[in-house]
């Protein structure tokens, strides 16, 4: 009798009864689940699942989760708070969901606490707790650093009694009245003035506004920075209205200073007022004719008439000081970010390399020469290794004195890169 033949092998199952181990021939079909309609917790918010990478991602501390490394897309307005599960269901945390930003979910907690107005009142009160320990006495100083905060979307800067504030994401837009309420709580402020006109709004579907929020517009505000006074308009200057976040580094910068000193990119004078306290002389170039006017107003009220302002491209004016041959003893490179993305870093660098490359050149054997950069694109080892580059060129020994960054209080966030954004070395040129 022939041998019957053997059905495909995953028909059959060693040591099973024959006739139990065949597949069905058609499988019912398995609806797929729904992941634009997202499931709503037990405390009423809708729950975020992440894929694997994304929980990878959250477990090990980033506070940002990107649209790819969700399970789905949720169908929310953006601005909710939103409970982040995993794959299995299980709790993760909280956060605030971004519907046309990259960046879908931000960091809120990982306990399972209501994010409520109680919530708000405590993250502010704890981020200024730190700014009166680490500045005593100090009156103008960033308040709120956003994420470096756990206040992700939020940034708002103290000038004395004004405050200055920006809301970056829908979730801190919604909440705008909220958060006002309990600033005017905790300050008791003259005035909360509305910075969001950036361009960072824009991705997250928001038009960028600018306005008085509480009390009355204060025009231009002063306060101390060494020993010099600076004034700022909150309503026109750039950012909230002043570079608060290079005010240690202005300061740090005139105890370098001395002889026949240059500030490029100089704006209100932030570098070069301070250089001015202890330089023969400074020549501070600034291309806005704006801010060119404010810098000599502030040389004026500060009594220092060793200021020289010229209003020129900076690039054009180091290349045509080496040209002609000029030397200065202390030389400060302030510029603006040169990379706004990750596809403009190599232009950045070249730009960057230049204006050191002749700042080298213009100094004189022992010279100081202090440079920032605030382009997070570029880490701190790339820009060290564009300042060897350029030391190379310049055929120039030259010294690290200090690494530096931003102030105190604008705190790096570890896990975040973004937030060590600020890069400012001190180097003397041999």
């Amino acid at each position: 009798m022939p041998k019957p033949t053997p059905g495909p092998r995953h028909d059959r199952r060693p040591g099973a009864p024959a006739g139990r181990n065949k597949r069905p021939q058609h499988r019912p079909e398995v609806v797929a689940p729904d992941r634009t309609s997202p499931e709503i917790g037990p405390d009423g918010l809708p729950q975020v699942q992440l894929i694997r990478r994304g929980v990878d991602r959250w477990q090990a501390g980033h506070p940002w989760i990107y649209r790819a490394d969700l399970n789905g897309d949720p169908a929310l307005q953006g601005g909710e708070v939103v409970r982040v599960m995993d794959a299995r269901g299980w709790f993760l945390g909280k956060a605030f969901y971004s519907k046309q930003s990259k960046i879908s979910l931000r960091w809120l907690s990982y306990e399972d606490v209501a994010v409520d107005t109680d919530f708000f009142r405590q993250r502010l009160a704890l981020a200024d707790a730190m700014r009166r320990r680490a500045l005593p006495g100090e009156t103008t100083y960033r308040v709120v650093h956003g994420e470096a905060d756990l206040l992700p979307g939020l940034v708002v800067d103290r000038y004395g009694d004004c405050l200055s504030v920006q809301f970056l994401i829908p979730a801190t837009e919604q909440r705008k009245q909220l958060i006002v309420d309990l600033l005017v709580e905790l300050f008791k402020p003259r005035a909360i003035i509305n910075r969001s006109d950036v361009g960072v709004r824009l991705l997250e579907g928001l038009p960028q506004e600018k306005g008085v929020l509480y009390g009355t517009a204060p025009g231009p505000v002063a306060y101390d920075e060494g020993l010099v006074r600076v004034r700022a308009d909150l309503m026109e200057g750039q950012k909230t209205g002043a570079f608060l976040d290079q005010r240690e580094n202005h300061v740090v910068a005139s105890q370098y200073a001395f002889g026949e000193a240059l500030d490029c990119f100089s704006y209100v004078g932030g570098f070069a007022l301070q250089l001015a306290t202890r330089a023969k002389s400074v020549t501070a170039v600034e291309i806005s004719d704006q801010a060119a006017a404010q810098l000599r107003e502030n040389a004026a009220s500060n009594k220092l008439t060793n200021v020289e302002v010229v209003v020129a491209n900076a690039f054009d004016f180091l290349r045509d000081a080496v040209d002609e041959g000029r030397k200065f003893d202390t030389i400060v490179l302030d510029p603006p970010s040169f990379a706004k993305n990750k596809d403009a870093i190599e232009g950045a660098l070249r730009g960057y390399k230049e204006i050191n490359l002749r700042a080298m050149q213009l100094l004189r054997p022992g010279g100081y020469l202090i440079s920032a950069s605030c382009t997070y694109h570029i880490d701190e080892q790339g820009f060290e290794d564009m300042l060897a580059s350029a030391a190379a060129d310049a055929k120039r020994r030259v010294q690290i004195i200090e690494k530096r960054g931003a102030g105190k209080d604008h705190p790096v966030l570890l896990n975040l890169r973004e937030t060590r954004y600020l890069k400012c070395f001190v180097l003397r040129v041999l």
